[in-house]
């Protein structure tokens, strides 16, 4: 890349010849440990000539993006030290992996937490022989890697992480490293946009570095290819300054970087400064009120380094340095190929290592002269270790907020509603300590937490007009219309080592589907790392559901991401259907109070009926499923003659129903009411460690006798949970099976055959013995089901015997 090195500005750092020179020194260490990463089996030093069995048998891991990396990493370890500063980094272009991996085997760090991979010749092997080798660490960020919070498994998440690291952390610098691929994502584009919502008072700051080497995995990258000003313009739309750098001669850029950062870094010392004084945020304050004052234009490093930089050149011919070619392994075949082996052994001898290292491996003093110390070391910061930080919740007693319950099904609330009471007390509680947050696509007071606003508004630093409601510059309310972004920002936020929940619309978390499968993963791996400290649980409350999206119709029914989540790791999956209010605020107790979990949580926002008060609700909640004796006509007599079984709200009043209906018209029949709460009951106990025995699950569901079972979501679930159990030949399970419209509540549960009439159906025709002399009770319930088809075509509501309906007992 023929470009000179060049700056908004003077490109001149102010460091002296020496340090430009142990800046480079460290640099070049990096970049023989990432190389050496991917080739080396032995010989980790070069003390005798390469030969075809040091090489690894199997070359993997992304050298292209290594040399950036590690340039951010020797720089950031400089101005850290210098400024005495709490900064963490989110390595966005996770497949640079040898390059972290790299810096905090430098800096002491990793040797620290795997004491068998030591700072020396035998420790630095380790490290060679370790990385993509069966039994080692991963070709990527990862949560093994020191310093990390962002799995790299995965593109376009970084961005959203590093401000949900800097929220409520007014003293942490997060610096974000964007690769150009990633660049290209939805969810890194939607980021771009997170900026308006950091609050420069009660928050830290996110330094965005664009690291533009020109080329993904076999094609360019766009913003490296669009022309200067116009990518600026991008970036000044956005919301940013820009600060570029660019070269490939290494002093040089050394030195437009070490004065690009510290112009970043002056510029965010300066915001800071100003929003923190009392004055000027009073004064802010006012004009924000008037619409006009500015919010903060944080600066972004534009760094050009070619990919592959210090690379092979070239290759058989073919140009490899500042190309696409670079981008893994540049040189393949090393065992097999001579000329391939010399070249490679060219370029390691080009870092001069036995400048770097000792003669027992380890890193000379003067390239260590700039690495910080103890936890502000990049490898050490606690913010990447967020478990480290964490405090309990302050949760409030459960009896403030609990509906009363005389009799099951006598009262309606709208549990979200009073969940968002509690939620707004938590908020209270945490006002000073802000480390407490509920974010959601533009949802909150659609999902009737509104109650929040009553404890905090919600983060906003645009100008504010008197239409608004709720908008505050210190709100902890994060309200956005993307998914991914609230995502991001609650994953870095509970990895930092802090609290929250989020709340979204049933059909649409299917957005995230993606990103909480990375982060399934790395709680799976964190919780085998004894030195990754647990995190509090990613919360989440599913609302406004598919049972009752009649007005929004088909396109917002859908109940998949209970599916998507109960096929990942069981040790970290929990799945809750809370069937009312009084369950939903035992189940919210217990989550917030939960670690390293990913909890689904399903509940209603329309008026529901009450079944349990505290007392019953709690002990049910912590059954998973039980027995509704109060709805039931077993009276004592041994194994009913059918099981009615209900999990979530609306399949919950539709089973009650049923069985009400059984009561009157077939008071002979017993039945047996069964509700689940927790889905991961319906597991053996081998398989998930919420799973029920067989003993358990057959003295609850019998071994023989017809299961009714009414689902919230897609029926096939509960099929397979329960397929080795010895009931399942007997069940039967309905739910929801995509027939859905804009209609009336009760009209979407008859669609999909979920309706109390094609319950008791179900009971009758499954039934031994029962069908011949029950004709005139099916008939009824059929005649119903055609009663309701008509009356909704006349009246547009249900039918009264529905929407009047309540339990009588």
């Amino acid at each position: 890349m023929p470009d000179a090195p060049t700056t908004t500005g003077s490109p001149d750092s102010g460091l002296g010849d020496d340090r430009i020179r142990a800046l480079d020194a460290h640099w070049r260490a990096a970049n023989y440990l990432a190389a050496g990463q991917i080739y080396l089996l032995a010989n980790p030093l070069l003390t005798e000539p390469l030969r075809p069995d040091h090489i690894k048998p199997r070359l993997l891991g992304h050298w292209g993006t290594s040399p950036g990396l590690n340039l951010v990493h020797t720089h950031l370890n400089r101005v850290i030290k210098d400024r005495d500063l709490d900064a963490i980094c989110v390595w966005g272009p996770g497949h640079g992996g040898p390059a972290v991996l790299a810096g905090s085997w430098l800096d002491g760090s990793y040797s620290e937490i795997y004491p068998d991979v030591s700072r020396d010749a035998a420790g630095m092997a380790r490290l060679f022989r370790q990385f993509s080798f069966p039994g080692g660490v991963p070709s990527h960020v990862a949560p093994e890697t020191p310093g990390s919070i962002h799995e790299g498994g995965e593109l376009g998440y970084s961005l959203a992480h590093a401000y949900g690291a800097a929220l409520d952390n007014p003293g942490l610098l997060v610096a974000c490293v964007i690769g150009d691929g990633e660049a290209e994502t939805g969810p890194l584009a939607g980021s771009w946009h997170a900026n308006k919502f950091l609050d420069p008072v009660h928050d830290g700051a996110v330094l965005p570095i664009l690291h533009l080497n020109g080329y993904k995995i076999a094609n360019p990258t766009v913003l490296a290819r669009l022309p200067r000003p116009e990518l600026d313009e991008l970036l000044r739309g956005y919301g940013h300054e820009p600060i570029h750098v660019t070269g490939d001669e290494p002093l040089a850029v050394h030195r437009a970087m070490a004065y690009a950062l510290d112009k970043a870094l002056d510029r965010i010392a300066l915001l800071q400064r100003t929003a923190r004084d009392e004055r000027t945020a009073r004064d802010e304050r006012t004009a924000r009120q008037e619409g006009t004052a500015e919010r903060p234009r944080w600066p972004v490093i534009v760094l050009r380094t070619p990919k592959g930089w210090t690379g092979p050149e070239a290759v058989d011919g073919l140009p490899v340095e500042g190309t696409w070619r670079a981008h893994q392994v540049p040189l393949p075949g090393v065992r097999e190929n001579p000329e391939h082996l010399r070249q490679l052994e060219r370029w390691l001898r080009s870092y001069r290592p036995e400048e770097l290292f000792d003669a027992d491996g380890r890193p000379r003093p003067p390239l260590l002269a700039d690495v910080p110390a103890g936890d502000r070391r990049l490898g050490a910061n606690p913010h990447a270790n967020g478990g480290r930080l964490l405090r309990s919740l302050p949760l409030p007693a459960l009896e403030r907020y609990a509906v009363p319950v005389d009799k099951p099904g006598a009262t309606l609330h709208e549990p979200t509603r009073v969940l968002g009471g509690l939620l707004a007390r938590v908020m209270e509680d945490t006002a000073a300590r802000r480390d407490f947050r509920v974010v959601g696509p533009d949802e909150t007071a659609s999902n009737r937490l509104e109650g929040l606003f009553r404890a905090t508004g919600k983060a906003w630093q645009e100008a504010v007009l008197p239409t608004d409601e709720h908008l505050s510059r210190s709100g902890r309310v994060m309200e956005i219309l993307s998914e991914h972004l609230c995502q991001g920002w609650l994953e870095g936020y509970l990895l930092t080592g802090r609290h929250g929940l989020f709340s979204c619309y049933e059909a649409f978390v299917h957005i995230v589907d993606s990103m909480v499968n990375q982060h399934i993963k790395w709680l799976k791996v964190s919780r085998s790392l004894p030195w990754r400290r647990p995190v509090a649980s990613l919360n989440y409350l599913l609302t406004s559901h598919v049972w009752r999206q009649d007005h929004n119709g088909f396109s917002h029914q859908d109940p998949g991401f209970v599916d998507h989540v109960l096929n990942k790791s069981p040790e970290v999956v929990r799945v809750y259907l809370p069937p009312d209010t009084n369950t939903l605020l035992s189940v919210a107790d217990h989550v917030l109070r939960t670690r390293d979990y990913v909890n689904v949580v399903v509940a209603g926002k329309q008026p529901c009926f009450d079944w349990l008060d505290l007392d019953q609700a709690r002990a049910h909640c912590a059954r998973g499923a039980g027995t509704w004796d109060w709805a039931g006509t077993e009276n004592g007599a041994g194994e009913p003659d059918v099981v009615l079984a209900g999990a979530g709200d609306v399949p919950t009043q539709e089973v009650v129903a049923a069985a009400g209906i059984l009561r009157r018209h077939l008071p002979d029949v017993a039945v047996r009411v069964v509700n689940v709460v927790d889905m991961t009951r319906l597991l053996p106990k081998e398989e998930h460690p919420h799973g029920m025995s067989d003993h358990e699950f057959d003295a609850l569901f019998t071994r023989d006798r017809p299961v009714i079972f009414a689902y919230h979501g897609y029926p096939w679930l509960v099929h397979r949970l329960s397929y080795r159990r010895a009931v399942h030949p007997h069940l039967h399970v309905r739910g929801y099976k995509e027939m859905g419209t804009t209609t009336t509540p009760f009209d979407m549960v008859v669609r999909n055959d979920l309706d109390r009439f094609r319950l008791v159906m179900d009971v009758i025709d499954r039934t031994p013995g029962l069908a011949a002399r029950a004709v005139a009770v099916r008939q009824r319930m059929q005649d119903a089901r055609t009663r309701h088809h008509a009356w909704i075509r006349e009246h547009g509501t249900d039918m009264p015997e529905v929407a009047e309906w309540s339990w009588t007992g």
